[in-house]
């Protein structure tokens, strides 16, 4: 049996294995409408492998890089929730470059959270399958969830703490950096983008930046995840409408 016909026969049955799982979990909490178990469960094997690189012990920054609808947010955060609900960390921080090309929040109405709310919510929508609305408040209230712009993080270190930096292909190299170092002990990070929805100019993009300074080198604590679009899973006229803008790999 070749490599890859081993590889794929393995992921179907850890797939089947995590359905199994899950769905006794659902039966468990069948009266519930909300539950904090969270079982994640990846579609292929591109997701197996992020999902892989994220459980991973000695990896602690992975980067995930690819077309929308390859589920990399979706992956990240459910793994997220998993590792605080397991108590593997104490705390989830959110960040992403909140506008396109700066970081100005001034001009929108209410707390900080309510400023990042618009570019946040995709991630909060993946946390209320889990969790009420009230329930997300209160841990941001106790600061077991912060969303933290990129702006913001300056002299920071998370420790113990699972950080999902989303939408990074618009941030500058300076912010990347920063973002990188901000890392303590106990803590994994996941840097998500897709280089072919940026909105900031290649001469200054962050993720770019990094991935070529990576190309062809191996680290001990970095991964790096490429999703193609082989690896859409959202609705099927994703992959149509990125190939109308000719943006597949």
């Amino acid at each position: 049996m070749s490599r890859k016909k081993r590889k794929e026969r393995e992921f179907k049955a850890k797939i089947r294995q995590l359905q199994t799982e899950d769905l006794i979990l659902k039966l468990d909490n069948r009266y519930n409408t909300k539950t904090a178990n969270c079982t994640v469960v990846p579609r292929n094997i591109t997701q197996d492998s992020l999902l892989a690189s994220l459980e991973h012990t000695n990896t602690s920054i992975t980067f995930a890089v690819g077309p929308a609808g390859t589920g990399k947010t979706y992956i990240a955060t459910k793994k997220a929730i998993q590792s605080l609900m397991s108590g593997m960390v104490s705390k989830i921080v959110i960040t992403r470059p909140a506008i396109s090309v700066d970081e100005q929040h001034g001009f929108l109405p209410g707390t900080l959270q309510d400023k990042m709310a618009p570019w946040t919510r995709p991630i909060i929508d993946i946390f209320e399958e889990h969790f009420t609305p009230s329930h997300i408040e209160n841990m941001i209230d106790a600061n077991i969830i912060e969303i933290a712009p990129l702006a913001y993080m300056r002299g920071r270190t998370f420790k113990n703490s699972f950080v999902i930096a989303d939408e990074m292909q618009n941030a500058t190299i300076e912010q990347m950096k920063m973002l990188l170092t901000r890392i303590g002990i106990g803590s994994k990070m996941v840097i998500t983008g897709d280089l072919r929805q940026h909105d900031r100019g290649f001469g200054d993009n962050g993720l770019k930046d990094f991935l070529e300074r990576l190309e062809d080198k191996n680290y001990e604590f970095i991964r790096t995840i490429e999703f193609t679009s082989k690896d859409i899973e959202r609705h099927p006229a994703v992959a149509e409408i990125l190939g109308v803008y000719n943006d597949l790999n």
